[in-house]
């Protein structure tokens, strides 16, 4: 089934994220990939990349749980609840998340071409007064 295949190549990505390691990372990752974080900021590949390669960024833990994976022809979308803990520029950071990431099937290959972040600990929705 073409979901669990995506769905396991997702779960590598955090596996590949945690080993901090560029190489490794961009090999899930379109050349034109791009995040939107759950404050609104959108960070490219290159941006990730150097942060990652210069030790700024770097990754302890990447968990995704309660995903799910849907399949059109050569694209794909994984939607799932997420940890990710590490440090930013020398000051530690962990969040609750939950991410939605769209995948393009290249050369028989899955790459990333967005993720999108939204804060679990926030609603999404308040009620109206």
């Amino acid at each position: 089934m073409r979901e669990q295949e995506l769905l396991q190549h997702s779960h590598a990505w955090d596996e590949a994220i945690v080993s901090n390691d560029v190489d490794r990372i961009k090999a899930y990752m379109s050349d034109d990939w791009i995040c939107i974080a759950s404050n609104g900021g959108i960070t490219s590949i290159e941006t990730f990349l150097q942060q990652i390669n210069d030790g700024q960024l770097i990754h302890t833990e990447m968990s995704t749980h309660e995903s799910q994976a849907r399949v059109y022809d050569s694209a794909g979308i994984v939607v799932g609840k997420g940890y990710s803990k590490g440090t930013f520029r020398g000051s530690g950071f962990s969040f609750h998340e939950w991410s939605a990431s769209v995948f393009v099937l290249t050369n028989g290959i899955w790459k990333c071409v967005l993720t999108m972040l939204a804060d679990v600990s926030e609603p999404v929705c308040k009620p109206q007064q």
